[in-house]
């Protein structure tokens, strides 16, 4: 009975920032004439706009990448993409992409300095290297439909951030992707009100998607930039709690369509990718550890009740509560689905995709044992 009315309401509080969520949180629209009339309203100061992309062994993808990048409107634009020590050819692939064009650059990579992650360290020489007032951090898989940077200056501009940070529209093919990385919408539309990251000034409000984000310059240097957080896996969530700390604006938006990402693709890579960060994320061991332990509790707790009940085991409201708690739950699951345009039927295996997030936070849990952090590109993550 008691757990029954735990996850009740749980889950309840989940659909009450999921209904706030759904009217409230921003989506990118294609603004090209409303964005030219912003920029010119915004003067000088952002005539040029630099696109930033860290790249190590991204030979797959960095030529659309770039070619996508060059091709958008709106914006005096400037591409710098750095090349990290890859070995696959990344940096000629991008400049072959580029054809001539003057607005790319590819940087070599300087070596990893003590005390630094690599991708912090990338987007430190990126941000030293840019001349632009608006500095747009993007990773190399990140795609840029036509329209799409015109749509996020009109939104910059719209609401006045410091900070503006997009969550792509996650593609997603094999099953290890459908399984998991949908999971990031649940995240954040059922466990984050949007009003309070955009409202209230607590740092606890503050997150961000490291793979689009957008600073204003002075804002960006205000808070120290990626040199504050040289050593954090999580910078991006860092950087948007220094953006609040610091008394600047942050916002989110949805990318729509307009910006998208496969973030992995396959289960090696879905794997590790989310082992990287997910203890980093939670915190500590601890913090991870009770993480799973919630999740078991509100998304396979009813199922369990379930089996238990037609084992014979008394359990109140029997089996109409469990059942329904259940459903509810993978409700919660698919309303973020169409929220974020994923597939909605995945949400009936969410029971198995809170399995396979239990199968990664071991994994991860394992890594701090055996290595002292994570395994990540060939590098081990210290911190």
């Amino acid at each position: 009975m008691v757990i029954q009315l735990v996850i009740t309401f749980i889950l309840l509080g989940m659909s009450g920032i999921l209904l706030l969520n759904w009217w409230t949180f921003p989506r990118l629209r294609r603004r090209s004439e409303e964005a030219k009339k912003r920029r010119s309203e915004e003067g000088k100061a952002s005539r040029r706009i630099s696109l930033l992309v860290p790249a190590r062994n991204e030979a797959a993808v960095i030529g659309e990448t770039a070619r996508s990048l060059l091709g958008q409107d709106g914006a005096e634009i400037e591409v710098l993409i750095l090349d990290d020590h890859s070995i696959d050819g990344t940096g000629e692939i991008a400049r072959a992409a580029a054809e001539g064009d003057p607005r790319l650059r590819v940087l070599a990579g300087k070596d990893l300095p003590p005390g630094w992650l690599g991708k912090n360290w990338a987007c430190h020489q990126l941000a030293e290297a840019a001349q632009g007032e608006i500095l747009i951090f993007t990773d190399a898989d990140v795609r840029w439909e036509p329209g799409s940077l015109a749509a996020l200056l009109a939104e910059m501009a719209r609401e006045r951030a410091d900070l503006l940070t997009i969550w792509p529209t996650q593609e997603t093919i094999t099953w290890g992707e459908r399984l998991t990385v949908p999971l990031m919408a649940l995240v954040v539309h059922s466990y984050l009100p949007i009003l309070f990251v955009h409202h209230y000034a607590h740092p606890l409000f503050g997150a961000a998607n490291g793979q689009c984000m957008v600073f204003r310059r002075h804002a960006y240097g205000r808070i120290g930039g990626h040199a504050s957080v040289r050593d954090n896996v999580v910078e991006d969530v860092t950087l948007a709690r220094r953006i609040k700390s610091h008394g600047l604006r942050l916002r989110m938006a949805e990318g729509n369509h307009l910006i998208t990402c496969r973030m992995y693709r396959s289960w090696d890579q879905v794997r590790d990718g989310f082992a990287k960060s997910i203890l980093k994320g939670y915190g500590n061991a601890a913090g991870l550890i009770a993480s799973t332990l919630f999740h078991w509790l509100v998304f396979l707790g009813p199922w369990i009740l379930l089996i238990l009940g037609a084992l014979g085991v008394d359990l109140p409201g029997w089996p109409q509560w469990p059942l329904a708690l259940a459903l509810w739950g993978i409700g919660l699951r698919a309303l973020t689905a169409i929220r974020s345009q994923q597939r909605v039927r995945d949400a009936l295996l969410f029971p198995l995709s809170v399995l396979v997030m239990t199968r990664i936070a071991a994994q991860a849990l394992w890594w701090q044992v055996r290595y002292g952090g994570p395994l990540w590109k060939g590098r081990v993550v210290k911190k």
